[in-house]
């Protein structure tokens, strides 16, 4: 009943104005964020880069990854491992991430701590000292790390599978860890090129999020960061697209380790753009209607509760991207329920959703609900820090960001009809089973 009586209040309440941003360009072309919220005497840096995964050389998958990991060794005034530990010393935490778009590296620490952070920062933008030694160590390290979490699963190594055959042409489809016969080859060199190429003031974005004064962050941002030099032959964000699609493509992915047979369809769908967010705005709504709860949910009422065909449905869309992105199902059917049957249901079930109208009740619902997600996501300063620099980092602007709670609630019936039937194409998906034995399949 609270809970209830909470997304009511949501549901009539004002909306809300948006966190206090500002922002600033340096001389050398580093953008800077800086997002208040004086709550707390904490501070979140964070250093975005505007590579990722997809704009490493073709050969050296798994690059960006490995250089993630290298920027924790020495630079010329830290030993290898001694930034980590100041951070921690300091009562702080820290980490770094790789996306097909992106690589970031931040600290969680008081916000009295902000000037060291960065000091510490800027440094090994520009000063990291590895050795032979720190390669060959480090490649174990991200080779046992695609052990554990790819070559140990079997729905990673379908999902790899899948992801490659959508992505023939894009770098989205290599894996953001890298092919292992790749990752094997990475060299100091290797490294030391990605790294002179794009670790560099004008391919980064500086977000300060917490108890600082903006004043104050760009004085500190113009001491440490704004002296380093441009690089002058920063390369033009260009990828490779993909051509059209005109056939389905299909895959039958078979180990003995799948305990639950499944089938997987994505199919090509537009991300989140600059000033044109409506449709992304739609496929949220869209994974929601289609795959969202098994109790409200196309698939899982048709699926899970008419007919028992499944015992799990999901639908999912990542509009956080750079380039073209996916909108994706999943359906694992019941026992003595083949593949061929469930698909067939999933098919059927998307066919009636696209023949009937949506529920204006449900739709109320799912407004509501994704306004009460976006209000408490500013509870979250780490959470806002993460939202402003992906979105930098993917073509986004901070308006669009501020924009976009409200086009979420401005959504229509008619326009995720009209997305729905732009993306779900079988001509443009890949459908893949993921099986035991070659026996489940059928």
């Amino acid at each position: 009943m609270r809970r209830l009586l909470a997304l009511a209040l949501i549901a009539f309440a004002t909306p809300t104005l948006a966190e206090e941003v500002t922002t600033y360009s340096l001389d050398n072309g580093m953008d800077v964020v800086v997002i208040e919220d004086h709550r707390a005497p904490v501070v979140v840096h964070m250093v975005w880069y505007m590579v990722g995964s997809a704009d490493e050389p073709v050969g050296a998958s798994g690059v960006a990854h490995f250089l993630e990991h290298l920027l924790f060794k020495a630079t010329d005034v830290l030993e290898s491992g001694e930034f980590s530990a100041t951070v921690a010393a300091n009562g702080g935490s820290d980490n770094a991430f790789t996306s097909y778009d992106y690589t970031a590296y931040f600290q969680r620490i008081a916000a009295d701590r902000l000037e060291l952070m960065m000091q510490m920062e800027s440094n090994r933008m520009n000063n990291l000292r590895i050795t032979e030694d720190d390669i060959e160590t480090e490649r174990n390290v991200v080779l046992e790390e695609r052990n554990q979490r790819t070559e140990s699963s079997a729905g990673a190594l379908a999902s790899e599978q899948f992801r490659a055959a959508q992505y023939q042409n894009h770098r989205y489809g290599v894996p953001i860890i890298g092919w292992k016969h790749e990752m094997e080859q990475l060299s100091l060199q290797d490294a030391l090129d990605f790294y002179g190429l794009y670790y560099s003031p004008n391919n980064a974005i500086l977000v300060v999020a917490g108890d600082v004064e903006p004043e104050e962050v760009k004085a500190l941002a113009e001491q440490y960061y704004g002296v380093i030099p441009v690089e002058e032959n920063l390369p033009e964000r260009i990828r490779p697209e993909e051509p059209p699609q005109r056939a389905e493509r299909r895959i039958t992915f078979v180990d003995p380790r799948v305990s639950q047979p499944y089938l997987s369809r994505s199919y090509i769908a537009p991300e989140r753009d600059s000033g044109a967010q409506k449709e992304a705005a739609a496929l949220v709504y869209l994974a929601d209607l289609l795959g969202g709860s098994p109790f409200t949910s196309a698939l899982g009422q048709a699926l899970q509760f008419e007919t028992q065909t499944a015992v799990y449905t999901n639908a999912g869309y990542g509009g956080g991207s750079l380039d073209d992105t996916t909108f994706g199902l999943t359906v694992a059917p019941s026992e003595g329920v083949t593949l061929s049957e469930a698909e067939a249901a999933m098919d059927a079930a998307i066919a009636e959703f696209l023949a009937n109208p949506i529920d204006p009740e449900l739709m109320d619902s799912l407004r509501t609900q994704l306004r009460a997600s976006q209000i408490y996501a500013k509870d979250n300063v780490q959470g806002l820090a993460r939202r402003y620099g992906r979105a930098l980092t993917q073509g986004l602007t901070v308006q669009d960001v501020q924009d976009w709670p409200q086009i979420l609630q401005g959504v229509t019936e008619a326009e995720i009809k009209a997305v729905a039937a732009k993306i779900l194409n079988r001509d443009q998906a890949v459908t893949g089973w993921v099986v035991a034995t070659q026996e489940e399949a059928r």
